[in-house]
């Protein structure tokens, strides 16, 4: 049975940078919950980041790709650089992943780790821009199918394709 990374805090767990939850109410992922096909992953709190912590963005809104690449950073609002946490939550989801032999993921959508269509565009300002986060793009390197909250039935549709059916 193929596993799904599912970003801890769509699982109700209180992770986020602001102490809170994002509980995904999908049917598709209670129903993977039960079979228990969920690993819940926070890749900033593995990276060593405490709840809660100054929210971040990838300056210039870059994408993961450059900050993998090291030619980005992750900022906080503080100015703090928290790039190094950011990698290490990263690695931290693809060891975990690739130990349970994991091949599809729901991240949560517009952050700077888990963000697939969109990330915020490092102006703290609200406004989003086309691109990936870190762990999003570290995972898309190894061949992991990344997916936001709002695309759950498109990975399900990816995650029968893996099971054969």
């Amino acid at each position: 049975m193929e596993k799904v990374m599912v970003s801890a805090c769509l699982m109700g767990r209180k992770v986020r940078y602001d102490g809170a939850a994002k509980t995904s109410g999908d049917a598709l992922l209670a129903t993977w919950r039960q079979e228990g096909r969920l690993v819940p992953f926070c890749p900033e709190v593995e990276g060593g980041l405490p709840v809660p912590r100054p929210a971040a963005e990838i300056e210039g809104g870059a994408g993961g790709a450059a900050v993998l690449a090291g030619t980005a950073r992750v900022l906080a609002t503080d100015g703090t650089d928290v790039t190094q946490a950011f990698l290490a939550g990263a690695r931290a989801a693809l060891a975990a992943a690739q130990a349970l032999g994991v091949r599809v993921a729901i991240l949560k959508e517009g952050s700077p780790s888990c963000g697939s269509l969109t990330i915020y565009d490092g102006g703290f300002a609200g406004r989003r821009l086309p691109g990936s986060g870190v762990t999003t793009a570290l995972l898309e390197q190894h061949g992991i199918a990344v997916f936001g909250e709002d695309r759950i039935p498109d990975a399900g549709v990816r995650l029968r394709e893996l099971d054969g059916g």
